[in-house]
């Protein structure tokens, strides 16, 4: 569904990737982790086409974003699904307006389908629609708010990929448990290729069947929990070291051998 081939970026005169590669299948959970500033989110505005490599490609379900108009673009977004970290929802809608966005604006649909498509996805992805729809999105919690955007998109869009940029920071351990259960709920019933960045690693153990460590523009590390767990590169070693404690709570073994 996305392939990134031989990318390098850079603002400016400063470098944020070096000629990384990777390819996310179409039911595929992959987890991109790294230091801050390592390049980890403009990954994703690279994938949006909201950024050009200055070499290499991006590719999203066969094209190249970057060799397409930008009505050719608009069309390849229509496939991806994008939460960013604060929800991005619009402060003066209520929730269901929210839901409902894109049908309101780019469909003809009668405001009674709109709402009655717009309480249906706020039962898929958990939420008590009868209770919150009314609501403006400072009335909800963090968790909540980050949930109406998930289904947001998936109203938006019928997406083939999820993008998730850092979707639990912030959140109390409840509302952190109820959004990763929708992100695993959502690539494993609709097929939908994800990718999370993230730098909670505990929080993506339960749900990410890939693991990519992207260090100084690089990736450093491509594969999958076991063969992380075993890794012997010293960069992977040094970033992860600040968390052992936490991955040994949570696989409840030892997770790192090394002193």
């Amino acid at each position: 569904m996305i392939e990134i081939k031989n990318v390098s970026f850079s603002y400016g005169d400063t470098p944020v990737l070096k000629n990384i590669s990777f390819n996310v299948g179409s039911s595929e959970s992959v987890v991109v982790m790294g230091p801050s500033g390592s390049g980890k989110s403009t990954i994703l505005r690279l994938i949006l086409g909201l950024e050009c490599p200055q070499s290499g490609e991006i590719c999203v379900d066969g094209l190249n974003i970057c060799n397409l108009k930008e009505k050719e673009k608009q069309e390849i977004r229509k496939k991806i699904g994008m939460v960013f970290q604060d929800g991005a929802l619009f402060d003066s809608m209520s929730v269901w307006e929210n839901v409902g966005f894109y049908l309101l604006e780019h469909t003809k649909l009668s405001l009674e389908e709109v709402g009655k498509r717009a309480v249906e996805m706020l039962g898929f992805v958990g939420l008590d629609a009868k209770e919150i729809m009314n609501k403006l999105p400072e009335q909800l919690s963090g968790g909540m708010q980050r949930r109406v955007a998930i289904g947001r998109s998936l109203l938006s869009t019928a997406p083939k990929a999820m993008l998730y940029d850092e979707p639990t920071t912030g959140l109390d351990p409840q509302s952190t448990e109820n959004v990763l259960e929708l992100i695993d709920k959502l690539n494993k019933e609709r097929d939908i290729a994800t990718i999370v960045v993230t730098h909670e690693i505990v929080d993506a153990i339960g749900f990410a069947g890939r693991f990519i460590i992207i260090i100084d523009g690089q990736i450093a590390f491509d594969g999958s929990l076991e063969e992380l767990r075993d890794s012997k590169n010293l960069d992977v070693l040094q970033f992860l070291a600040p968390f052992r404690l936490s991955f040994n709570e949570v696989l409840k073994r030892d997770f790192f051998n090394y002193t």
